[in-house]
């Protein structure tokens, strides 16, 4: 059986400056080595990472901790772990 639950990969959220146009692949599982984004750990689970598309070039807060309620980005459940 597939470990689905997401590990806490840190406590903050990852600030990131996207480019327009370009496509990200957030990491679900926590166990990616290049935080926040996939690098196909999540192989062995039942988590997929998340498609996220840039529509301008700006700062994007993608969620650490995994926990969050609105994938990719924090809505600021790390505060409660």
């Amino acid at each position: 059986m597939p470990d689905d639950t997401p590990r806490i990969a840190r406590t903050t959220p990852c600030a990131v400056l996207v480019e327009a146009g370009k496509t990200y692949f957030w990491c679900a599982c926590g166990r990616s080595q290049h935080q926040p984004f996939c690098d196909g750990s999540h192989k062995a689970t039942g988590l997929r990472p998340v498609k996220f598309v840039a529509e301008r070039e700006e700062w994007v807060w993608f969620c650490g901790c995994k926990q969050t309620g609105s994938a990719p980005f924090c809505d600021g459940t790390h505060k409660t772990l």
